[in-house]
């Protein structure tokens, strides 16, 4: 069964989730590609799609809200799965219970477009030289902490539901 895990990375954590997605799908006897959305992947027919990126300002990077919009009516067709990377673990306790509450509303409205079989968000890397220099102000400002802020064992339970939800 063939599996295309597209993803858009920036900085690196996005592409890193989509190649520990891949590494438990894989181990399970699934067929997979990764590839990043820029290189226009179109594995044909995949069984299946699971699609990453990066949030910045609150949307998917542009390769990826420009994928699906391409892109929609073969994946209402396919068995989809989406997941977003962005800060949210790196967000003092207040703020970051209002940063998970609902999804800002161009991810919504991309993630409505396409009624994936579920979707995810996970917390990425954040460092220093990631922001300029206003965003590093507004960062240290608002309390928030620089880091490695992935949870490997979130990410693995993910995907193994995938897994259990293809296989079954």
């Amino acid at each position: 069964m063939t599996v295309l895990i597209a993803y858009a990375s920036v900085h690196g954590s996005t592409r890193s989730l989509a190649e520990r997605i891949a590494e438990r799908l894989t181990r399970r006897g699934f067929d997979v590609t990764v590839t990043p959305l820029g290189a226009a992947p179109d594995v044909t027919p995949p069984r299946a799609v699971v699609l990453g990126s990066a949030v910045h300002d609150g949307a998917w990077l542009p390769e990826a809200a420009g994928y699906v919009r391409e892109r929609r009516a073969q994946l209402f067709a396919t068995p989809v799965w989406m997941f977003s990377v962005g800060m949210a673990a790196a967000l003092p306790r207040p703020l970051r219970r209002l940063a998970t509450r609902r999804e800002p509303p161009r991810l919504a409205r991309l993630v409505d477009a396409v009624e994936p079989r579920g979707y995810h968000r996970f917390s990425g890397v954040i460092r220093r030289d990631h922001l300029d220099r206003r965003g590093r102000i507004l960062f240290r400002l608002l309390g928030c902490r620089y880091g490695d802020h992935r949870d490997w064992d979130e990410v693995d339970a993910w995907a193994d539901t995938i897994a259990q939800t293809l296989a079954g």
